[in-house]
């Protein structure tokens, strides 16, 4: 009988990085037990790559209690980038490789988007770190080469740990703004995270809302000319004069004053990987409209909230399946690769089988793809709705199907 674990006298450190989601606590727990069981010691390095700078800022996971279900990172979170930036020109990375060293760091998990496992890649491919990418971002918009069956064919799409928890945030405030519309008869403009890609804006639709502009379409003069145009018919056709449109924060809108197409930003600071805040496209577009049209309209800014929250069932299986990847790259020595789910499928069918891993080099940004969206009618299409039914379910909508009759004065 084998006396000791296969890893016993190794280490495994986890570090996240850059915005949070409700599903890294989860993730960092679903690696740490898989990893534990394993015979890895387990570290956590806290703060992102921060926590590996300077003298370091490590704890020790191996045998804590720890609340996947609890949304956020309890290991913490910054957007510090090892490597030359613009905001930061200094290349921290000797520091990093010193304190993987120091520290007898055997194996780095590095749960994060493009930008957080763009460095780690660095690190693999510069250096010989032995690492694993973990995916996550809320936007979706991180390329894990997965597939959507649909109708006997198969279309390359995304899938992100983060994601499902932010669209049933969004789902469920979309639906509730319902009340407060139609009591006003306004139009309201929700903006929705999503820098690049419109795959978060998306779920709004899930809520109700009846229209929705994303990143990848450009708002020209003469597309917003006929967007004013849509958003009126739809309005006026509306049995309650409510209409609910759905806005990424980095669309591009035309600003008649200068005549060029804009992005609103919430600050002009950039972060260390050259991004910068956005916030206020929904207030713009919600002015725009009632200048144009008319019409009462509202902006509302969902900010935080797909962030924030605890991790949803479909986030929580979805991060376990990945970590159960994982194993199979630890047993093979498999570094410089992500794990990721391999086919979309509905909550029941997340297992193993349906995951692959693939090389670190080829993850990259995935816009929403051109079949899940109509620039014509500023709506999602029966696809992209088959593509996020596997994930949160059907649509739905809060409604007071009303319709009271008319009262004449008599003479």
């Amino acid at each position: 009988m084998k006396e000791t674990k296969l890893f016993a006298g190794k280490t495994l450190a986890i570090l996240s990085g850059g915005g949070d989601t409700p599903a890294i606590n989860s993730s960092i727990e679903c690696v740490r037990n898989r990893a534990s069981m394993l015979g890895f010691k387990v570290y956590g390095v806290q703060r992102g790559w921060k926590g590996l700078l300077g003298e370091g800022d490590v704890v020790d996971l191996t045998n804590c209690a720890y609340n996947g279900i609890y949304g956020g990172t309890a290991l913490l979170s910054s957007r510090t980038n090892p490597f030359p930036s613009k905001k930061n020109p200094e290349d921290r990375s000797q520091q990093i490789l010193r304190n993987i060293e120091r520290y007898k760091i055997d194996v780095l998990v590095t749960i994060g988007g493009d930008d957080t496992n763009g460095a780690a890649k660095k690190m693999y491919e510069k250096y010989g770190i032995p690492v694993i990418g973990f995916p996550k971002t809320i936007d979706n918009d991180l390329r894990t080469h997965s597939i959507h069956h649909y109708q006997g064919k198969q279309y390359e799409t995304v899938l992100c740990p983060g994601f499902p928890s932010g669209a049933m945030a969004i789902k469920k405030l979309t639906s509730k703004l319902h009340t407060t519309n139609e009591s006003h008869q306004r139009i309201m403009v929700l903006e929705v995270m999503g820098r690049d890609a419109g795959w978060l804006t998306g779920t709004a639709i899930f809520g109700g809302a009846q229209m929705a502009l994303v990143p990848e379409i450009e708002m020209t003069k003469e597309r917003q000319d006929f967007f004013f145009e849509q958003v009126k018919e739809k309005y006026m056709r509306s049995k309650k004069r409510s209409l609910i449109i759905a806005v990424s924060e980095g669309v591009r809108w035309w600003n008649e004053e200068k005549g060029s197409l804009d992005m609103v930003y919430a600050s002009s600071d950039l972060d260390e990987y050259g991004h910068p805040r956005f916030g206020g496209i929904s207030g713009v577009i919600a002015s725009d409209i009632s200048k144009k049209l008319g019409i009462e309209a509202r902006g509302q800014i969902s900010g935080y909230i797909p962030r924030s929250g605890k991790c949803y069932e479909y986030d929580r299986r979805l991060t376990s399946t990945l970590a159960d990847k994982i194993v199979d790259l630890l047993l093979r020595e498999d570094y410089g690769k992500m794990p990721v789910m391999r086919d979309i499928v509905p909550y029941s069918e997340l297992e193993e089988y349906h995951t692959d891993a693939i090389d670190m080099g080829n993850v990259g940004n995935f816009p929403l793809p051109e079949n899940y969206y109509d620039p014509n009618e500023f709506y999602f299409t029966d696809q992209y709705i088959d593509y996020l039914t596997n994930i949160i379910g059907s649509p739905c909508r809060l409604e007071f199907d009303y319709e009271f009759p008319i009262v004449i004065p008599q003479n």
